[in-house]
């Protein structure tokens, strides 16, 4: 089963009946607005599947153009178990990633569209689509769920093109959710999901997409298909699914590689080819690629957070600060890049500095295990221990189980005069490294507790 950005989800098709398994409650969004598409090659054979939404109730569907990559037919299926198919293209745009289709002739459940523009930080957002993670299809057989998700705005940015801006919201969109409705707190339309990721989930600004509403003029999903190949576009998102749906980075490679020789400028052929020599364990190239990137889209986010971690890896300390300072400056709100801050600031010896960053990428995300137990060791630098021991515990609950941790809390647990907290984190640390000396003599050095 192929999709491009996202993987895809499925509704139950018994006798024609789309099953919806979702809630029903006065104040949610019109679902029935919002489809499953699912994209088939000539054979017949799926090849990709996403969201998408109505626009107006003659037809007209709105979507990721990525979610089209590839397809002869798409079929439509909503949750009151109707069903139509695309029968052409009003416009797509396979620079901002967005589609707007012809469905067959009926009348059809919208969604009321918003203004994008008056879209700020901490607003209100919510998410509808359908995550691959609940799916099966076995021929004319399909069963999944319609998901609404729920977060707030971090803010508008542009990423590798900085003409175009993106949602950058904490509101979840799962594999599955591509072309899905982005909602304001008055369930009007704001965005389109594109992009999933922890922190990093992207919506198109609907503005961008409302002006070409009223085309009356469609052509064939066929015109599209033969377009497609030799679209860089639809190179990059083939490429994209190899490396994040298939798993495949060397596959993925190769898609990236045939895009650049052909443009030596596509940002995101270079981004997504830093990712796959990540994947690949080649440091090296990744850190050339991350560059290439930057030195083509300055102000890419996610690019300078990525690249100021391989720096602080290999103990580049200064240039990780300057790059992580950087994309905090474009992206004020980057949850990741205010933790990596805050770790670089902590292993220069700034670590008030460090709490800084770290106390706002909490305050944004409080389950984000690593700013914690990066503020543990902030705290721990400035001999705050019991403040350090309980962001430490508190990291740990979440799922951090560095040695180095472990290590902290020995010594705090010794400074506390606590020989049984001590023992236990050193008995921790030898279940992780059996082989560890010399946690095998402190814990012989221990008093012999009766």
């Amino acid at each position: 089963m192929r999709n491009q950005l996202f993987l895809p989800t499925f509704y139950l098709f018994l006798t024609g009946l789309l099953i919806f398994s979702g809630s029903v409650s006065g104040y949610e969004v019109n679902k029935n607005a919002v489809a499953l598409l699912i994209a088939k090659d000539k054979a017949g054979k799926t090849v990709g599947t996403g969201s998408g939404f109505v626009a107006n109730p003659e037809g007209t569907l709105v979507t990721n153009y990525h979610v089209l990559v590839d397809a002869y037919t798409v079929d439509v299926h909503f949750p009151d178990g109707s069903h139509s198919n695309v029968e052409g293209v009003f416009k797509v745009d396979r620079v901002r990633d967005f589609a707007i289709l012809k469905l067959k002739k009926g009348f059809y459940s919208t969604l009321e569209f918003g203004d994008s523009s008056s879209v700020g930080a901490y607003d209100y957002t919510s998410a509808l689509g359908y995550p691959s993670a609940q799916v099966t299809q076995q021929k004319d057989v399909a069963e999944g769920q319609l998901v609404q998700t729920y977060g707030f705005v971090l803010g508008v940015h542009s990423q590798a093109n900085p003409k175009i801006p993106f949602i950058y919201t904490t509101t979840p969109f799962s594999p599955g959710f591509s072309g899905g409705p982005v909602v304001n707190s008055s369930n009007q339309v704001v965005g389109i999901a594109t992009v999933e990721g922890r922190s990093i989930n992207l919506a198109l600004p609907i503005n961008s997409v409302k002006k070409f509403l009223n085309h009356k003029t469609a052509f064939s999903l066929q015109k599209l298909l033969d377009e497609d190949q030799t679209s860089l576009e639809a190179m990059y998102y083939r490429g994209n699914y190899f490396l994040y749906g298939l798993g495949d980075p060397d596959k993925a490679i190769a898609e990236f590689e045939k895009i650049l020789a052909k443009d030596s400028n596509f940002s995101l052929a270079h981004y997504d080819l830093a990712v796959a020599y990540r994947d690949l364990g080649m440091p090296d190239k990744a850190i050339a690629q991350y560059e290439k990137t930057l030195e083509l889209s300055p102000g890419f986010p996610e690019a300078l957070s990525n690249l100021g971690g391989y720096y602080f890896r290999s103990g580049k300390l200064d240039q990780s600060v300057a790059l992580f300072k950087k994309a905090v400056q474009v992206y004020p709100n980057f949850i990741q890049a205010l933790s990596n801050l805050g770790a670089a600031l902590n292993k220069q010896g700034h670590p008030k500095e460090a709490i800084e960053h770290l106390k706002k990428a909490l305050s944004l995300d409080p389950e984000f295990s690593i700013a914690n137990f990066n503020l543990g060791n902030s705290l721990y630098a400035l001999n705050r221990l019991d403040e350090a021991r309980k962001m430490y515990e508190l990291s740990q609950q979440q799922g951090i189980d560095f040695l180095s941790m472990h290590w902290k809390l020995y010594e705090i647990h010794l400074k506390n005069k606590n020989p049984l907290g001590a023992e236990k984190e050193l008995k921790t640390i030898l279940e992780i490294d059996p082989l560890d000396e010399e946690a095998k003599k402190a814990l012989s050095e221990l008093p012999v507790l009766h």
